[in-house]
């Protein structure tokens, strides 16, 4: 690392402009911790919402439930935000708080190594050097799409790209267009372009649970009643208080089972071919996989343009793709729905303590974190979605809000208290990982019968919260000091 004569030093580095990175620096703001900086890979903030932009790309949460507590939107225009619309309301959310200033963009970051002996973060990126006393990283779960090493597939002679990085020059209309994947982005943008393809044939390996979303426009009268007090705020309690009831059914799957009936139904009614009907037919306990719903999805799988091979992507020769059961079909173009590096964040690949270990090598045998922010062995370092912290059933920004809340605790208890250095214990970490493992056993993600992202190439859930989402909360309410090695401050610090 190239370190700039009078450098100055950040009490906060964070990585990442999207929803969490925003997050922070609005609450730091509210702290009174001021000198921080934002690093942003690209020229613009919003994170997954900037980065897919599919037809169709839509929010499966409700609308009043993804957004941040402390910044509720009364008219949003649908149950269910498009893409569009909830990139505009972070956007805003961020200028309100005058979040923009603070963001330097065009900075991915390369390295990122704690130094010991200066207890500061030293920070890489292509062509700039940051020093800070503390890291956060908020780079999320939907960061870095997975390109499959398919036999073939880059020497395909069409036209080729991932839903996350969608081709928008590209004209679909009248050509042969094959999909690879069959998940949540996948079902909301092959209804978008069924009716615009020749033919659209999709390579699904596994089916997926798919359940009726309960989705419309919101009329004015609905926009006004948001309006008057605490009427927001109670329909949010609400819907977070059903989320949080159907959440039990993944720690008890027999409930789940029960649940999964509805989606039989939805799928019956749609899908009138026998055959067709069995290769939608998931073998696995809904839950297991992420929930999907859609409304257009199976009416578009009904088409006759529309193909579905039961079976991954095999190969590609020239034009032609081949399934593993061995049906081919001729394509122009082929579209990625393959999903994102869930159990191998690549932000590990950049984080180094200070023996020069990555991140990346201290998780070979899977990720753990303690409460799923902070890590043995990195110092004074931070993430958001972080290992065993995702839920199948709830939104988002509640895990967000509730380790903001905690790194926040924890900030202010460092300046308070004058602490220039924390880390979690080993032990600590150990204990409560092993506590995660044991009571992750029953849920649905490990015994609902498919492979899922929850689960890593060896097979360890990695991602899944064993625990309610209130039970979250309680976890990360505050800084718990005793359950970490400090060290006090030479001089002030923050």
């Amino acid at each position: 690392m190239t370190q700039q004569e009078n450098t100055p030093i950040h009490d906060v580095l964070i990585v990442g402009a999207g929803i969490s990175g925003i997050g922070l620096g609005i609450k730091l703001k509210e702290a009174g911790i001021n000198n921080f900086v934002i690093l942003e890979k690209a020229a613009d903030l919003g994170g997954t919402w900037r980065d897919n932009t599919y037809p169709g790309c839509a929010c499966d949460v409700p609308s009043a439930l993804y957004s941040y507590s402390f910044a509720q939107k009364p008219d949003w225009t649908r149950a269910f935000a498009g893409q569009a619309e909830i990139l505009d309301y972070v956007r805003q959310v961020a200028e309100q708080h005058d979040i923009p200033g603070d963001i330097h963009f065009n900075q991915c970051v390369e390295r990122a190594q704690w130094r010991e002996e200066k207890n500061l973060w030293e920070v890489q990126t292509a062509d700039q050097f940051y020093l800070a006393r503390t890291v956060v990283a908020c780079s999320g779960y939907l960061h870095e799409p997975i390109i499959p090493n398919i036999p073939g597939l880059k020497d395909f002679t069409g036209t080729l790209f991932h839903s996350s990085r969608w081709d928008h020059e590209h004209e679909l209309a009248g050509e042969r267009v094959a999909v690879v994947g069959t998940g949540a982005s996948a079902i909301q943008f092959v209804p978008e372009i069924q009716p615009k393809v020749k033919q659209l044939t999709l390579f699904q390996r596994t089916p997926q649970w798919v359940l009726p979303k309960p989705d419309h426009s919101i009329p004015k009268v609905e926009e006004n009643f948001f309006r008057l007090p605490f009427t927001l705020n109670a329909w949010r309690k609400m819907l977070y208080g059903g989320f949080e009831t159907f959440g039990i059914g993944f720690r008890r799957p027999a409930i789940l089972k029960q649940i999964q009936k509805l989606g039989l139904a939805h799928l019956k009614v749609a899908i009138k071919d026998p055959e067709l009907r069995a290769k939608l037919t998931p073998d696995y306990t809904l839950g297991c996989k992420r929930v999907l719903m859609s409304n257009n999805y199976y009416p578009a799988l009904n088409k006759t343009n529309v193909d579905v091979f039961h079976t991954g992507l095999k190969e590609v020769r020239g034009n032609t793709l081949v399934g593993q059961d061995g049906s081919e079909c001729e394509v122009d173009t082929i579209i990625l729905g393959t999903g994102f590096f869930v159990t191998e964040p690549p932000i590990a690949n950049h984080i180094y303590n200070d023996a020069g270990e990555s991140l990346s090598d201290m998780w070979k045998d899977g990720m753990q974190a303690y409460r799923g922010t902070t890590i043995a062995g990195l110092p004074n370092a931070f993430m958001v979605l972080g290992p065993n912290l995702g839920i199948g059933h709830n939104s988002a920004f509640i895990v967000i809000e509730a380790q903001i809340n905690y790194i926040v605790s924890t900030l202010t208890t460092m300046r308070d208290q004058q602490l220039q250095r924390i880390e979690v214990k080993a032990d600590v970490q150990r204990d409560y990982n092993r506590k995660v493992q044991q009571d992750l056993q029953g849920t649905v993600w490990n015994t609902g019968g498919c492979s899922s992202y929850y689960l890593d190439k060896n097979g360890f859930n990695s991602v899944g919260f064993p625990w309610s989402t209130l039970e979250m909360q309680r976890l990360l309410k505050q800084f718990d000091r005793d359950n970490y090695t400090v060290t006090p401050a030479a001089q002030p610090v923050f």
